[in-house]
């Protein structure tokens, strides 16, 4: 493991710069005068009042975490069900369990209050909790919870994470070693979102022999509040979270030109290559380079007007396109 690069607030900042790298970034004290984080410096009463006053009391989504889990978010025994419970809470009711656990001295159960839209649980803050360069791309979503952790998955999106209480430990894993990582299922997954099965520190388990090279290859940073962190597309991503109350906030937002999602693609491909023989997957595999993957224009030979849909793809294209797509055509 090596610590992931960072970008000082102080220095100049360039959004496209940063993707274009297409590496993970921590973009240290970005946020760190938000209103949340600097009173969540102070304590997590004071950030837990501040928040609640703004809470208009819209249900979000919240996990209840079984306390055998060890906070870790993920399949039951059996792999045919899920470690915890799901409701829909208001943002105040999570934060006053979350106090209640604080100060019990046995394990409690983990909670996770997931990816609830600012703009319709606490409209008041987005105009102090912002980034102005990602202004009409994307809208921030709040993540709050106690000790747990989300085993590795990835986004299709860019996404900027900003730790706004507590603090929480990010290893990341460059899209290559999904092999070493172990992921489950892909239609039957935590959260709906695929993930590492084993523990980051289950090297020495017979079951998981490639875990060690994955863990060779992952990159590490502790963020607290007012720390923020790029991860690109497709970066798997373990989060775990290290306090009594942790929180955050972040916003995803797709590539420039990008309307159409990576995963859905993949699902897509699935169903329409798996059964080949591999004759005919390999067959695919060369057109898929040559006009998804490769560096070079497949349609370079053919008339600018006459290029269709492997030409820019205009408003009318990407309907041509969507309609050549479907099933059955």
């Amino acid at each position: 493991m090596r610590a992931i690069d960072e970008h000082l607030v102080d220095t100049p900042f360039d959004l496209d710069d940063i993707t274009r790298r297409a590496e993970p970034l921590v973009l240290r004290g970005l946020c760190r005068d938000w209103p949340l984080a600097v009173l969540a410096r102070r304590s997590d009463t004071a950030f837990a009042e501040e928040l609640a006053r703004h809470d208009n009391g819209t249900p979000v989504d919240v996990l209840l975490v079984d306390p055998r889990a060890d906070g870790v978010i993920g399949y039951n025994e059996a792999m045919d069900g899920f470690n915890y419970r799901h409701f829909r809470v208001g943002i105040t009711d999570v934060l006053k369990r979350l106090a209640t656990y604080a100060r019990q001295d046995m394990a409690p159960h983990g909670i996770a209050l997931q990816s609830a839209p600012l703009e319709k649980c606490v409209p008041d803050l987005i105009a102090s909790h912002s980034l102005a360069f990602l202004e009409g791309k994307s809208q921030p979503r709040l993540w709050i919870g106690n000790r747990v952790t989300t085993p590795a998955h990835f986004d299709s999106h860019h996404n900027i994470a900003v730790v706004v209480c507590g603090s929480r430990r990010f290893t990341l894993f460059p899209p290559n070693q999904v092999r070493n990582l172990y992921i489950g299922p892909l239609d039957f997954a935590p959260t709906a979102a695929a993930m590492s099965l084993p523990r980051l520190d289950a090297i020495d388990d017979p079951r998981w022999p490639r875990l060690r090279e994955a863990r060779a290859h992952a990159l590490v940073a502790d963020l607290h509040p007012g720390d923020a962190i790029y991860i690109p597309p497709v970066w798997w991503h373990h989060v775990a979270s290290l306090e009594r109350l942790n929180a955050l906030i972040n916003f995803w937002w797709r590539s420039e030109g990008v309307t159409e999602s990576g995963l859905h693609a993949l699902l897509h491909g699935v169903l329409a290559f798996k059964a080949m023989p591999r004759a005919e997957r390999d067959a695919w595999r060369v057109l898929l380079d040559h006009y998804v993957f490769g560096e070079e224009d497949p349609a370079a030979h053919i008339p600018s007007p006459l290029r269709g849909i492997l030409g820019p793809l205009t408003p009318e294209l990407l309907a041509r396109l969507r309609e050549l797509a479907k099933p059955g055509v």
